[in-house]
Formats: structure tokens, C-alpha cells, sequence
């Protein structure tokens, strides 16, 4: 709240010197699952406000509000609902030529990967969500751009006790976090290193029901990743997680995603991609231990100028399973119509879904009709 009276406060002071911009997105969506059938509404207003203060330094500000309405029915009986209305981004930002801060409820998303992205850090953003939404975190990013196109990261977060990522246990919302993130050109691509450290908090998690005595421990992530063009698309993303648990081994986490993708000159291009997934955790940080498998392929092409079909298929190694999900996609100025069906296991794949998606576990189909101002 504080930060929102900041920002109404500059844009009153400065409105002579500023532009202000004020957008939206609205939509309607029903989805029939062979369990139950789901049918929400949402609309994500935003106001953007920017205000040159020299030749070469502008200060920005965004805030975005996410109001939705959900239920879920049995037949013809509803049997769940929900109303709600939160803050979807608020942040301030400071820009120059080689720098950028920025502060507040904030998007932070990095690293090559598409559909296993052992990177995904401080997002929930799923490929399959036509809305492509995420929660987002508290905290200040600064960010410096090299004049050889290197770029460094810094972040600070704080008061954020909800899951991301591949995270089963919260954050301790009163512990602050730290971290940050090199990336530097490395031939005809690029690469990168990250580092994230947090407090985890398990009271109310399964961690705590299983082992009472555990209290907050401290939990540190090292991330490498790196992408390459060369005639085809070659990326990779790597991370090793530390937990400083006193009851449970073993501590280490390995994630490990590579990836390749080529358009083909069929038509009017077909873009396939493909990435290679395995999750291990060990006693040691590059001790052997047990893996896990998964394959994901993905395929979009354009239909014509208005419309573009889509394909995502998981294969789970261990458990010999398939997740399938096809989309179609019409856009116009401002409205957009996706269709799409998903079948598979009951339950959603690891990693979660985007912000007012659909969980797309077992077998169903969904309609949604998207307007933007």
C-alpha cells in the first residue's frame, strides 16, 4: 500500500512531465474434465505511468490488479466457488542506459529452457497457459548491461511465503533472500551463472508433519545455463540445491534440462522443440543417487495470418506415462479465442500451471475468449 501511494504521489507532482498508460486484459474460460467441470472469469487491469527526468534517465511505475471468479461443478450442482481480487505487479523503476532498478511486486524470470526449466526460480509460468501468468515476488532487482551485451543481476526479496518453482516447502516470509546472476556472450550465444539463498520455513508443510523437530534451515541454489544458435537452437540449464536439514538425507537436488529447436521450411514454417529432463537428488552435491526422467516435445505453426496450432507431449520416464495437450489459437486486434484438449495422468506435472490455468491433469478440454485494451 505504501508503494501505491508513492506512486499516485508522482504521478500528481509530475503529470506535466510524464505519460501514463492505462491497459487491461479480460477473460472468459470453461473447462470439462472427465471428473467435474470448471468455468472462471478474470480481468487483470493495469496502469503504467513513465516520467523522463534527464536526457538519458527515466523513472516508471506499473501496477496491476487480478480480479477473477471461479467455481467448479458436479453436473448441473456447483460444488465449489471462489471470488477474489489481489495485487498482480506493483513496482517502481529506475532506468539509464546500462542500469535498471526496479522495486516491488515484480515478475523475475531467466534461463534458456521452454518447457523443463530447472531455473524457474521466483515463477509458475506454464507453456500451456494461453494467459502465460505468473505470481509475483516481493523484492528489489537491479540489473547492469555491459557494452559487450554481458548483463549482471542482483536481487534482494522479502515477504514472499508462497510456493515457486520447484519449491515443495515455503519461504520463511521474514528472513530476507539474496541472490544474483552473471550472463555473458560466449560465442553465437550466451551463458550464465546464478546463485539464490533463502531461509525455508516448514511449519504447516509436509516436512513438519513428518519430522516435527525440524525448524527453519537455510537453503542455497547454484544455477549454470547457456544458449547457443547454430543453425539449430542448442540451450542447456543446470541447477545444484543445497537444504541444511538436520533429520533428512539426502540435501542435494540436481536439475538438468537440455534443449534444442529448428523452424522447418514446410508451408508456413513449422517450429518443433525438444528438451531432456532428469531430477536427482544425492548425499554429495555431484554424488550419484536416485533420477528421474522426463522428454517434452512441442510443435506450433501458423495456419495463416489469424490462427496457429500448437502441440506440447511429457513422457515420465519412471512412471511410463504420457501428458498430450493441442491448442488453436485465433487473434485479432484485441480478442483472442484458444481452444484446447489435454489428456493424461490425474495428476498435474511437477512444476505447477500458470496463474489461472487449468491443472490440464486427466482428460479434458478447454474454451477461453481473451479481450485486451
Amino acid at each position: 500500500m505504501s508503494l501505491l501511494v508513492v506512486m499516485l504521489t508522482f504521478w500528481w507532482s509530475g503529470a506535466h512531465a510524464q505519460t501514463a498508460r492505462l491497459s487491461g486484459r479480460a477473460s472468459v474460460w470453461g473447462t470439462a474434465t472427465n471428473e467435474d467441470s470448471q468455468f472462471g472469469l478474470q480481468y487483470i487491469p493495469e496502469l503504467s505511468l513513465a516520467m523522463r527526468v534527464s536526457e538519458d534517465h527515466e523513472i516508471g511505475m506499473e501496477g496491476a490488479l487480478d480480479a477473477s471468479w471461479f467455481a467448479r461443478y458436479d453436473g448441473d450442482e456447483r460444488i465449489a466457488s471462489e471470488a477474489d481480487a489481489e495485487l498482480y505487479r506493483l513496482w517502481v523503476r529506475f532506468t539509464s542506459p546500462q542500469l535498471e532498478l526496479r522495486a516491488g511486486l515484480q515478475k523475475i524470470s531467466f534461463g534458456p529452457a521452454t518447457l523443463l526449466r530447472p531455473l524457474m526460480w521466483f515463477d509458475t509460468l506454464d507453456p500451456r497457459d494461453p494467459l502465460g501468468l505468473t505470481d509475483g515476488v516481493y523484492g528489489l532487482l537491479g540489473r547492469y548491461y555491459l557494452l559487450n551485451n554481458a548483463n549482471v543481476w542482483l536481487w534482494a526479496l522479502y515477504g514472499n511465503d508462497e510456493l515457486r518453482g520447484w519449491e515443495t516447502v515455503s519461504t520463511d516470509e521474514h528472513d530476507p533472500e539474496f541472490g544474483g546472476r552473471v550472463q555473458w556472450p560466449v560465442g553465437p550465444g550466451e551463458a550464465g551463472f546464478s546463485y539464490h539463498h533463502r531461509r525455508v520455513d516448514p511449519s504447516g508443510s509436509w516436512l513438519s508433519v513428518l519430522h516435527p523437530e525440524q525448524g527453519s534451515y537455510t537453503e542455497q541454489r547454484v544455477g549454470i545455463d547457456g544458449k547457443w544458435d547454430v543453425g539449430v537452437g542448442l540451450w542447456f540449464e543446470g541447477t545444484v540445491t543445497r537444504q541444511d536439514l538436520d533429520v533428512l538425507e539426502p540435501r542435494y537436488e540436481r536439475l538438468f534440462t537440455v534443449g534444442m529447436d529448428y523452424t522447418f521450411d514446410i508451408g508456413n514454417g513449422a517450429h518443433l522443440l525438444a528438451e531432456q529432463f532428469v531430477r536427482s537428488q544425492s548425499v554429495r552435491a555431484l554424488g550419484s543417487g536416485n533420477s528421474q526422467f522426463t522428454s517434452a516435445l512441442s510443435m506450433d505453426y501458423p495456419l495463416s495470418v489469424l490462427d496457429r496450432v500448437s502441440a506440447i507431449a511429457y513422457y515420465d520416464w519412471d512412471r511410463e506415462d504420457w501428458l498430450h495437450f493441442v491448442a488453436w489459437r485465433r487473434t485479432y486486434d484485441q480478442w483472442q479465442v484458444h481452444v484446447s484438449a489435454f489428456w493424461g495422468p490425474d495428476r498435474a506435472r511437477d512444476g505447477g500451471g500458470g496463474a489461472g490455468s487449468a491443472a490440464y491433469g486427466g482428460k479434458g478440454v478447454q474454451f477461453m475468449l481473451v479481450f485486451n485494451h
